[in-house]
């Protein structure tokens, strides 16, 4: 048997270092050639670590959250043969006992990160039988034993419990939500149950208020990593950098909806259903053509400020990992149903994690949406190096005032944020006027 040991690969693009975000392995795992072993992360993307070979995991290289450079050890593998790891120290001798409980015994004191991994590679080893345990020291032992560490869940979490944990816990009217668990990653037993409700009757029989209402000490710290933590440097990043000035502008869309129903109705079986998603992006694609100074990128380092032709636009997505934010490329070049199908594309590698490094990079504009939730005012936050936002606000019915009667009309917000170090107030404005102005006549979309 050898150990074959798997370092960080270079990724591409100068990338030094990337970050640990998941195992999907541990130690003493049986592992096959090509099965994933870790995620690490880099600026923009998420890359899976493959094992080369097959064999028995005998330790990580890091934990999750840490940054590993670029040839660091990854992970150690007991593998059949030699292996492509050398140790450092002489094999020990096997031909008696002593001689290998002494040598172990050398390797233990000088280097015990390493006697594992020796003795992972070497043949087995005979060594003496233990001495007979005291009853003084089996006491110890016996105190020494760890009981089932009970995990409170965050406020939120949903309880894990069998079918029949629930049932137990509705027949002493009990809710899982303020139990304990201590079964394995927080599951609920049977013992659970009825040692909560064992306290439940001594809490009552003293007089205690209802668990409910109790009053709450628990803490959970949570580590900022992966995803989340590239969020927070880059909206950190934003905000440092970018002086953010928001404009907020109300939009009549119910010219827009109705020929959006119109669509649906004709077409949406053939070519897909359309949101109001795709008809913005159109509106935006035509309004940077008048307002090129908005479509374009800032390079704080040399003051120059970079405009695009080209129309990539940035969809702020929603994961359970956090915000990212899909390209789509060349919106100018879209009808409604290519853009509509793209954005969905992009929108479902970004939530199941396959979105690559360039599907995640070169927007030079984005937009973003709350959807349902998303309220009547928002000050998104530019996505640096662009120097324009446009944010869609939720969309309900208004009573309005059209030729002196009053009419329900379908309303929406834009709140747009701009980069005032080359984007002035008053081109501001009228940038989202013109966007106003495609919207709420939406057949001047399709007017060149």
């Amino acid at each position: 048997m050898g150990i074959h040991v798997i370092k960080m690969p270079d990724i591409g693009e100068g990338i030094a270092e990337v970050e640990l975000v998941a195992w999907h392995v541990q130690v003493g795992d049986m592992v096959g050639e090509d099965q994933i072993l870790a995620d690490v992360m880099t600026d923009k993307a998420t890359v899976e670590i493959p094992s080369s070979v097959a064999g028995k995991v005998l330790s990580l290289g890091g934990a999750v959250g840490q940054v590993m450079a670029v040839g660091s050890e990854v992970i150690r593998i007991e593998v059949e043969g030699a292996g492509n790891y050398k140790s450092e120290l002489p094999p020990a001798p096997v031909n008696s006992a002593q001689a290998a409980t002494n040598s172990v015994a050398s390797v233990v004191a000088v280097e015990p990160a390493k006697a594992v991994a020796i003795g992972a590679a070497s043949a087995p080893i005979s060594a003496p039988a233990p001495a007979p345990v005291q009853p003084a020291l089996q006491a110890t032992a016996a105190r020494t034993t760890k009981a089932p560490v009970a995990l409170v869940r965050a406020p939120g979490d949903k309880p894990i419990a069998s079918p029949a944990v629930r049932r137990q816990a509705w027949d002493l009217g009990i809710e899982l939500q303020f139990v304990p668990g201590t079964g394995t990653a927080g599951r609920i037993t049977h013992e659970d149950v009825q040692a909560y409700a064992a306290r439940a009757s001594q809490s009552q029989a003293a007089g205690a208020v209802d668990q409910r209402y109790a009053q709450r000490l628990d803490e959970q710290t949570v580590p900022v990593i992966g995803l989340r933590r590239k969020i927070a440097q880059k909206m950190q990043e934003a905000k440092r950098r970018i002086p953010h000035f928001t404009y907020v502008e109300e939009v009549d869309m119910t010219e827009l909806e109705a020929l959006r129903a119109q669509l649906n109705a004709r077409h949406g079986k053939a070519r897909g259903r359309l949101t109001v998603l795709p008809f913005l992006v159109r509106a935006v694609v035509l309004a940077v053509r008048e307002h090129p100074q908005i479509n374009a990128r800032y390079d704080d380092e040399a003051a120059v400020t970079t405009r695009f032709g080209a129309v990539h636009l940035g969809i702020a997505t929603q994961t359970e990992g956090g915000l990212m934010v899909p390209v789509v490329r060349h919106a100018e070049t879209m009808d409604l149903w290519a853009t509509a199908a793209e954005v969905l594309r992009l929108a479902e590698a970004a939530r199941s994690g396959k979105a690559t490094r360039d599907e995640l990079s070169g927007s030079t504009i984005t937009i973003t949406s709350l959807g349902a939730l998303g309220g009547i005012v928002t000050t998104p936050v530019i996505n640096h190096p662009e120097v324009a936002i446009v944010g869609i606000n939720r969309m309900v019915e208004r009573p309005m005032i059209r030729n002196g009667a009053v009419v329900a009309r379908q309303m929406m917000n834009l709140s747009s944020s701009f980069d005032h170090r080359v984007v002035d107030g008053l081109h501001a404005a009228e940038f989202v006027q013109r966007i106003r102005g495609y919207l709420e006549s939406p057949a001047t979309l399709f007017v060149e």
